[in-house]
């Protein structure tokens, strides 16, 4: 399969990499130098990074800012050439014009026209992949009901607040029914209902099929919602893997027991300790605070407004006809 190996910025060859089918990213020793105008060397931000995405995974690129997540994510969208290395997308290198449509983006901020309205936006980026008009503005009604934004359908976004603009950002990323969904800080600016609310609808996209890349510094969110994170710094993969086996702690166990008082548990915790001759140390669970304010302030909103749109159920991509139609 065709693949984009360059080195130095110069395309050199084009070759075969043996990636299993299940990956939708995949990099090798992928590297980007920053020159400054005289060519010389001025940052390299990111460092011979190896990373595999799998089908239906939520993946988590996580660093601190100037760590390379910004540079990756243009590097996979084909809006950076890298200096070195290896990737394909959807199995095809980054460039390929057939693999963009396959790919739903929502950036750290969304651009948005400030005198469109959601629904002229959404029909406005719908043209762009060549969808009949009818398909489109299903696929639009459907977006803006998913999202909570029929009752501002039609009124200029330049009027929204950031976290009724993200709203939008999310539904535009959504269109064409993406198999690979590249977020990038998709929470920032939304209140915890929201939150929540975009949480719910990455798994539930997850479930049906749909890749998923994001990045946050919202580090709770993302523990939500990953199933694997890759932590990057100054450039260089500092760790990979699924969350649970990156923050299990090897030398501790714990157990939950319910239905017991405190004295009963001090019985039991007194009997470990004698058999383990250690200190057992006790507390009690607890709910996160987000579950907590959700309960409190919200909870008939919970899982009821981001229903996913019936278009995205219905397989990837659309395949249409006829070109761009008025009817």
């Amino acid at each position: 399969m065709e693949t984009g190996r360059v080195e130095e910025g110069l395309l050199v060859c084009e070759m075969e990499i043996n990636v299993a089918e299940e990956n939708v990213i995949e990099t090798r020793g992928l590297r980007k130098v920053f020159r400054d105008f005289w060519r010389r060397p001025t940052v390299e931000a990111v460092t011979g990074l190896d990373l595999a995405v799998a089908r239906g995974a939520v993946f988590g690129l996580l660093g601190p800012n100037g760590s390379g997540k910004s540079t990756t994510i243009k590097m996979l969208l084909g809006l950076l050439r890298p200096t070195s290395g290896e990737m394909r997308v959807l199995g095809k290198a980054p460039g390929d014009t057939a693999v963009k449509a396959r790919i739903g983006y929502m950036p750290e901020v969304s651009h948005l026209h400030p005198f469109l309205t959601p629904r002229e936006t959404l029909m406005y980026y719908a043209s762009l992949f060549g969808m009949v008009r009818k398909e489109a503005a299903r696929r639009t009604a459907e977006l803006l009901r998913m999202v909570d934004l029929e009752h501002a359908a039609d009124r200029a976004v330049g009027r929204f607040s950031k976290g009724m603009a993200r709203r939008v950002g999310l539904a535009q990323a959504l269109i064409n029914a993406p198999e690979l969904l590249i977020l990038d800080e998709p929470t920032s600016g939304l209140d915890p209902i929201g939150c929540r609310e975009v949480k719910d609808v990455v798994r539930t996209l997850a479930t049906g099929g749909v890749s998923v890349l994001m990045t946050s510094h919202l580090l709770a969110d993302v523990e939500d919602v990953c199933d694997r994170v890759a932590i990057l710094d100054r450039g260089v993969l500092r760790a990979e893997g699924r969350i649970a086996e990156l923050l299990r702690l090897p030398d501790a166990v714990r157990f939950v027991v319910s239905g017991i008082d405190e004295g009963a548990a001090a019985d039991l915790r007194s009997e470990i300790e004698r058999r383990v001759g250690r200190v057992i140390r006790q507390d009690f669970p607890s709910m996160s605070l987000e579950a907590f304010f959700l309960r409190t302030v919200a909870e008939e909103r919970v899982g009821k407004v981001f229903e996913t749109a019936p278009f995205l159920r219905e397989g990837f991509g659309w395949q249409g006809q006829g070109g761009n139609s008025g009817s």
